[in-house]
This record gives C-alpha cells, sequence and structure tokens, in this order.
C-alpha cells in the first residue's frame, strides 16, 4: 500500500499529470512486493520552491510504504527512475530533486489498521 506525494514549481497540465500518473504508477513496481494496484498518487505543482539559496525549477517526492523493508538497490533504481520521469515530464534536473522514503509498520486503509 504505497503513497507518492509529489510537491514541484513546475505548473500541472493534465497531459503532465497523466504521463505522471503512469510513471510513477510502473515505478513503484521497482520496490519488491509494491505495484500500482494499491499505489495512491498526489500531485501538487506551481509550488514557490526555494533550492540552495534560491529560487528554482524544483521537486520533492515523498515515497511511504506499508510493511517491509526494500533493500537499498531497490530504493537506489526507483530513485533514478523518478528523477528520469521528472525531468522528462517536468524539465526538474535530477539536481534539483529530493526523494525521501518511509516504511511503516502501522498504516490504516478501509477503517481499519492492517
Amino acid at each position: 500500500m504505497p503513497m507518492i506525494a509529489l510537491t514541484t514549481t513546475e505548473k500541472l497540465t493534465a497531459e503532465k499529470e497523466e504521463a505522471l500518473q503512469r510513471g510513477l504508477g510502473k515505478a513503484i513496481a521497482l520496490l519488491p512486493g509494491k505495484s500500482e494496484a494499491h499505489l495512491m498518487i498526489s500531485l501538487q505543482g506551481d509550488v514557490p520552491m526555494f533550492f540552495q539559496g534560491e529560487k528554482r525549477c524544483a521537486a520533492f517526492l515523498e515515497v511511504s510504504c506499508f510493511g517491509r523493508s526494500a533493500m537499498p538497490e531497490a530504493y537506489e533504481k526507483m530513485t533514478g527512475a523518478l528523477c528520469a520521469l521528472l525531468e522528462k515530464t517536468l524539465c526538474v534536473p535530477p539536481a534539483s530533486t529530493y526523494v525521501k522514503y518511509t516504511e511503516s509498520a502501522n498504516w490504516g486503509w478501509n477503517g481499519r489498521n492492517l
């Protein structure tokens, strides 16, 4: 049960949102046991962001997952895929993209905790 939240300086058109949704859906499968089947995505664009002391093109991704820990290699592959997706879709350079991963044993869904 993963959740990916994207915050970016870039304006998100319907076409860009669709491309991001497809790309994020594919990228989540890089983590063992995760798939698009239960993936939730939040996209927030046109947000002023400052990076290295300057207002500039940037993005922040938060990837939250229920359960098991993935190996560092899986996170490395996913970070590469996410940065490539944002560079292709939004022209946000990888050097201006942060990705945060969080795993949780406590996750609620459908009125109960899993």
